[in-house]
């Protein structure tokens, strides 16, 4: 997108994330396997950035939005929010629900199904305004102007506060979960695939809308798609998970012109060409096998039962993510 963050301030930091969970089995239900749904993830979001979260399904993209948020609770590790209401950090990861309560006015989520993250029973107009009653912001007619001045500012008319879920298309419905999520004024965004269940026209407008609304409120967002057109498009820096690692974080330009780690390269070749003709010259790089289950990763580096790179270190070398050149970070034994 271009934007210079080099002046900007981080938002959010978030160091050696985990989240596992235990499988229990047998007659005395003991633990018997454990997921690691994500194993050790580190990154920092800028004010004003948009952070893409990229790679294939069940690689740990939503889980670490969940927990970031406090939707899930981390195994370990830190979740830093630079919060306007106190003086110092604060670490989200140890919080209970009750005292994550006052940190969700600055860090909200947009859900993946536009269909199933509204409740049915409720009107549009009373579903953007729950945050603002739960967080008792202001009083009930100053709550009510904010819905009509909320649902103008998404694309829909105040007029539709009255009507139930049901009475909107999909794309409407994300909109007002982005609505929602913009009610407490919020500093963080977190988008678990927001536009993957819509039509391509509609994913436009969406998309769109995002851009516009972070660039009026300041907005920083953690973008989690599997959409590599769709990253491209909106996000400032994009971080590559596989398999519950960040196996490269660098800037979308960094990403889309120089990928470095196999992984990136694959996912990139596999990227649909609007051209035709660069489609011609693209050479496309086939991964062999199923993604390892996370109960029973490889040693080592957990990529290297489909990298074409791999070597025996790769089995004995667990890769550490580090910075190659000017904040282009890899996870890869091969790259210097």
């Amino acid at each position: 997108m271009g934007k210079d963050l080099s002046k900007t301030k981080p938002i959010l930091e978030v160091s050696n994330l985990k989240k596992h969970y235990p499988i229990y089995g047998g007659i005395l239900s003991r633990q018997v396997a454990t997921v690691k749904a994500v194993d050790g993830v580190s990154f920092t979001v800028n004010d004003g950035e948009t952070l893409g979260l990229v790679g294939e399904s069940g690689c740990g993209k939503s889980t670490t939005g969940k927990c970031l948020i406090g939707l899930e609770t981390p195994t370990t590790g830190q979740v830093m929010l630079h919060s306007n209401i106190t003086s110092s950090p604060v670490n989200l990861a140890p919080l209970s629900r009750r005292q994550m309560r006052p940190f969700r006015k600055e860090i909200q989520m947009i859900f993946q199904d536009p269909y199933s993250s509204l409740n049915p029973r409720m009107t549009c107009g009373d579903i953007i305004s729950e945050p603002m009653e739960i967080q008792q912001m202001e009083s009930k007619k100053w709550r009510k102007d904010r819905v009509a001045w909320l649902l103008e500012k998404v694309g829909l008319s105040a007029d539709k506060g009255s009507r139930y879920p049901h009475e909107f298309s999909g794309g409407q419905r994300q909109r007002i979960g982005l609505a929602r999520a913009l009610a407490v004024n919020p500093r963080v965004v977190i988008a678990d695939e927001p536009v993957s269940a819509l039509d391509v026209s509609i994913q436009a407008q969406v998309i769109n809308l995002l851009q516009d609304l972070q660039e009026e409120f300041g907005l920083s967002y953690i973008f989690i798609a599997h959409d590599l057109s769709v990253v491209e498009h909106i996000s400032d820096r994009v971080a590559v998970m596989y398999l519950g690692n960040m196996v490269e974080l660098a800037t979308s330009d960094s990403i889309y012109k120089e990928p470095l780690h196999p992984y990136t390269q694959a996912l990139l070749s596999a990227a649909p060409a609007p051209d035709p003709r660069a489609k011609a010259k693209k050479k496309r790089i086939v991964l062999e096998g199923d993604v390892p289950s996370p109960m029973k990763k490889p040693s080592g580096c957990g990529f290297r039962t489909r990298c074409h790179r791999a070597t025996e270190e790769c089995a004995r070398i667990v890769p550490e993510f580090k910075e190659v050149h000017n904040g282009h970070y890899v996870a890869c034994i091969h790259v210097d």
